[in-house]
């Protein structure tokens, strides 16, 4: 298969299918594509016809877009690794609050935008910024009390991570205030080797976007 992703430093919705398929150990062949440059989107639009990353393609041809679309058709393709949870209440759990990051958290996207290379805490604390800080957390907690674990649904990480994974990244980068359970599921996240590799990359990344804060 081939995955077209942006840079990885800030790329938030590329991090999703990548670190999924790392984990999951599925071979696949990257194509990376510098964002926010002049011929970023025409570059784009050779693979994607969204003209978006990420952008899967499978190794019967077929493309997806979408990185929730693209967590589902992997979901589909290897149930071994149980992406979604076997019990119907907790994969509807998990389907929800993977759709509401897929769609919401406007605020904490415009004023901690994801560049992992940089460290900038207390910045981009706007009150739209924390309620929905605030609102993740809750999400996380919920998640943690009830299925106990060190991750969203149990001991798997599964599609629902891959869909925060970048919020974590945006947590260690600006440092807002969180309970003491979302701070222990951003440790276990951060620790997960596909998350590691993901970070490790984003750091040998030398390319900057110029309208993102890149001030470490």
């Amino acid at each position: 298969m081939k995955l077209v992703i942006g840079d990885k430093n800030y790329s938030s919705w590329s991090m999703r299918p990548w670190v999924m398929m790392k984990h999951m150990g599925i071979g696949f062949d990257e194509v990376q594509i510098w964002l926010g440059e002049a011929d970023s989107k025409a570059r784009i639009l050779e693979h994607s016809p969204s003209g978006k990353v990420p952008y899967l393609v499978t190794d019967e041809g077929e493309g997806i877009w979408e990185s929730l679309a693209i967590l589902e058709t992997l979901a589909e393709r290897y149930p071994q690794h149980g992406l979604w949870p076997s019990d119907a209440a907790a994969r509807a759990h998990a389907r929800a609050i993977s759709c509401e990051m897929h769609a919401g958290f406007a605020e904490l996207r415009t004023h901690m935008s994801m560049n992992i290379r940089a460290s900038l805490p207390g910045k981009g604390a706007t009150p739209g910024a924390l309620a929905d800080v605030a609102r993740i957390d809750a999400i996380w907690s919920e998640c943690l009390a009830r299925y106990k674990g060190p991750f969203l649904f149990g001991k798997t990480f599964g599609a629902a991570d891959a869909m925060y994974a970048p919020v974590v990244s945006r947590f260690v980068t600006y440092a807002p205030a969180l309970s003491d359970a979302a701070h222990a599921y951003v440790e276990s996240v951060t620790a997960l080797p596909a998350v590691r590799a993901w970070f490790d990359g984003a750091r040998a990344e030398t390319h900057r976007v110029a309208y993102i804060d890149d001030d470490a």
